[in-house]
């Protein structure tokens, strides 16, 4: 069971790149998102799935691993879908949300760095869950403002 903890928190072992293990490990959940759940039902089923399950696998691998280590992604896999829900399925607009997640991510504005006191899997999800959300709102709004430019002509 430790071994398919490590494999889940892990991000499928990409959580185990030495350098930017953050970035590194969203990027297969960018994929994922991108190939495989374009359909936005799914996603949000996904992304649901993936929060349960980041909770467990990274409160489990806690044990092993230290809390919050670098080497647990899923967190970031799960904060990856909730950046993506609600946006049109376009490379541009995926790519903006990959890298404001990784910004937000980084910077845990509240209450983002506040729900890393969580307890166990809990502090570990929820800061990259808050990013995600702030990730998509600033998408959403990037979204509405160019709208806007288009419709006054610019």
């Amino acid at each position: 069971m430790k071994e398919i903890v490590r494999f889940v928190a892990t991000g499928a072992y990409s959580g185990y790149f030495p350098i930017v293990a953050g970035t590194i490990g969203t990027i297969p959940a960018w994929f994922v998102a991108w190939f495989f759940l374009a359909d936005p039902v799914v996603l949000i089923i996904v992304t649901i799935l993936t929060i349960a399950i980041s909770v467990w696998a990274a409160g489990g691998a806690e044990s092993f691993l230290g809390h919050d280590a670098k080497k647990i992604v899923i967190d970031e896999w799960a904060g990856m879908f909730v950046s993506l829900l609600f946006l049109p399925h376009r490379l541009d607009i995926y790519i903006a949300a990959f890298l404001f997640f990784r910004f937000y991510d980084v910077i845990k504005p509240y209450p983002a760095g506040k729900a890393e006191s969580l307890p166990g899997g809990w502090g570990i999800t929820f800061d990259d869950v808050f990013a995600g959300i702030y990730a998509n709102l600033t998408c959403q709004l990037g979204l509405v403002v160019l709208r806007q430019l288009h419709w006054l002509g610019f």
